[in-house]
């Protein structure tokens, strides 16, 4: 059994703005285990990316604003550190790479002095010491050391990001979150990315949180999945849980929703409606009004997670006393007018 090493218990996060309430995440719960690699899926505005920056406490507050609810790191619980605290993990013990590495970098500063600054930081060493480090952190993505004197600017988008891999690296950290890390970038780069990522998780021994809406990355890369709508984790269990048994029907949306090589169709399936105002969520199971499934009382009562298999996790009332089973993935019901 692999050791726990991040957990997060009832975790919401609120915007404040304008008057309203921006409800981002809604009292998800997260295990990552020791070299896991966790995949978070879901629509844009679904909570991915505030559940990250909540890991790494980089919630600017206000307007952001930790509600309720735990993230506990090797059993110390990280809301309540004060910020010199937290500073001595982010980056050392906890790294998160970046959705755009031309916003992340710093244009006014050398790519190795970037990584340099994350070592010096965290590690008893001259700077000149980790400048070397540098250049070797460099040469482990694929980058000649010799280019650690170049502006990011001199950079395509797919050395970029390598060099935002390098510096969530510099430390050995122990998790490492991957925000859309291969979004911006083409097909081939992206398989490069990917599979350097897939190379130096297994070599450090590092687990991973690699939010994408990619689900072809998640089967690549991915040991367990958690599909997010709406700030709330739908449906949870291992990648050949969800990819051969999908049973939330937001889950099962999203894999209608994929061109099937052995199938030829006149259009593609989608889930129809559209993600639901956060500053005005459904009652009831926020899914209910794009289900084809509904009934009363999914518009009445917050759905629990029924277990669905060794580790499958589903919030639905289907699951209660009428698992849903055997739905066909081509329902015509899914289909968007």
């Amino acid at each position: 059994m692999n050791k726990r090493l991040i957990e997060i218990k009832d975790l919401h996060v609120h915007y404040s703005t304008e008057g309203k309430i921006v409800k981002a995440v809604n009292g998800i719960n997260l295990t990552v285990n020791k070299g896991e690699t966790l995949g978070i899926v879901g629509e844009t505005g679904a909570g991915k990316t505030t559940t990250a920056l909540s890991i790494m406490k980089l919630i600017q507050t206000p307007p952001g604003k930790y509600v309720q609810g735990e993230i506990r790191f090797k059993d110390q619980e990280l809301l309540g550190l004060k910020e010199n605290d937290m500073k001595k993990i982010r980056g050392n013990e906890i790294s998160m790479i970046f959705q755009d590495p031309m916003t992340s970098l710093n244009p006014v500063y050398t790519v190795g002095d970037q990584i340099a600054e994350v070592i010096w930081t965290h590690e008893k060493v001259t700077k000149d010491m980790a400048r070397k480090k540098a250049g070797s952190i460099l040469e482990l993505v694929g980058i000649p050391a010799e280019r650690g004197g170049e502006y990011p600017h001199e950079f395509s988008g797919g050395m970029r990001q390598r060099v935002g891999i390098a510096i969530a690296l510099a430390c050995n950290p122990e998790l490492l979150i991957a925000d859309e890390p291969t979004t911006a970038l083409d097909v081939t780069i992206q398989a490069q990315v990917l599979e350097l990522m897939k190379k130096l998780k297994d070599e450090l021994d590092t687990a991973m949180i690699l939010i994408t809406h990619d689900l072809g990355v998640v089967a690549e890369v991915c040991d367990t999945v958690a599909i997010m709508y709406a700030g709330e984790v739908v449906e949870y269990g291992t990648v050949e849980e969800i990819f051969l048994t999908p049973s939330h029907p937001y889950t099962q949306g999203l894999f209608a929703s994929i061109p099937k090589l052995e199938i030829r169709e006149e259009r593609l399936q989608a889930i129809k409606g559209l993600m639901p105002d956060p500053t005005e969520l459904p009652s009831g199971c926020v899914f209910h009004p794009r289900c084809p499934y509904s009934f009363d009382r999914c518009a009445e009562e917050v759905p629990k997670n029924y277990k669905n298999g060794n580790s499958q996790h589903v919030a639905c009332h289907l699951f209660d006393q009428n698992p849903l089973k055997g739905v066909e993935m081509n329902d015509s019901s899914y289909i968007g007018k």
